[in-house]
């Protein structure tokens, strides 16, 4: 008994690494490694270069919320500026949006989604934030659509405010336009606001176009300048409509 007993004092820690190994092995099989593979996931999870699909998709979920959150409050405060444009005009307006747009016509023509049962017609006038836009120039009962100031083909008849000198404007497609002066020597400015002209056939007098950002009085046959469009054409995305006799 006494030598049993001295060869388990130097052997019990032999046997017990044995059974540990043994009762693992056991584990592992009963559960197919799910436990030690739980823990092998927890212990090395911050050394993974790729996270979890869990977290992935935690992660793309919790992303689309705050874009979507981000576009809704974009939206409300192009809405707010448009709504505070329309109460500071007498005649009412119809509000817009635009629907469509193609990107070999970009600054030529825009598609509303509003139509004759909103009550646009063809040759109604198209606003934004920052003022004229252009034309209505088709209707169909639920989309209307609007030749732009940008398009090359368009012409405005102009005023400039500070001097009451007049000219035509026609588009660039960009946000920037040129006009011809009727003057030889007109009195114009860099920097100068310019706006619907009092003649025009088209379009109400006094609706905001744009400032003056270069000159070139030397232009022949008649002095020209360059503006700067006022209103957002290049990215609208809401419109207010009125009629033509605003």
């Amino acid at each position: 008994m006494y030598t049993l007993r001295r060869w388990w004092d130097r052997n019990w820690l032999q046997f017990s690494l044995l059974g540990l190994v043994i009762g693992t092995a056991w584990i592992a099989k009963q559960t197919q490694s799910a436990a030690i593979f739980e823990v092998y996931q927890l212990v090395t999870r911050p050394f993974q270069s790729n996270p979890p699909k869990q977290e992935v998709m935690a992660d793309a979920k919790t992303l689309e919320l705050q874009t979507r959150l981000e576009e809704v409050q974009s939206q409300n405060k192009k809405l707010r500026e448009l709504l505070g444009y329309v109460s500071a005009n007498q005649t009412k307006g119809i509000v817009a949006p635009v629907v469509g747009r193609s990107a070999d016509h970009w600054w030529q023509q825009v598609t509303l989604g509003r139509g004759s049962k909103a009550g646009i017609k063809e040759g109604y006038i198209v606003t934004a934030t920052g003022g004229l836009v252009g034309r209505v120039i088709s209707v169909t009962p639920h989309t209307s659509r609007v030749l732009l100031i940008s398009d090359a083909s368009s012409r405005v008849g102009i005023t400039i405010s500070r001097s009451r000198y007049m000219g035509v404007m026609r588009g660039m497609s960009s946000d920037k336009a040129t006009i011809q002066f009727f003057e030889r020597v007109p009195d114009v400015r860099k920097g100068d606001a310019i706006a619907t002209s009092s003649v025009s056939e088209l379009f109400p007098s006094g609706l905001p176009l744009g400032r003056v950002e270069s000159l070139n009085l030397s232009q022949s046959p008649a002095p020209e300048a360059v503006i700067v469009l006022s209103a957002p054409t290049s990215y609208l995305e809401w419109v207010v409509v009125y009629p033509g006799n605003l």
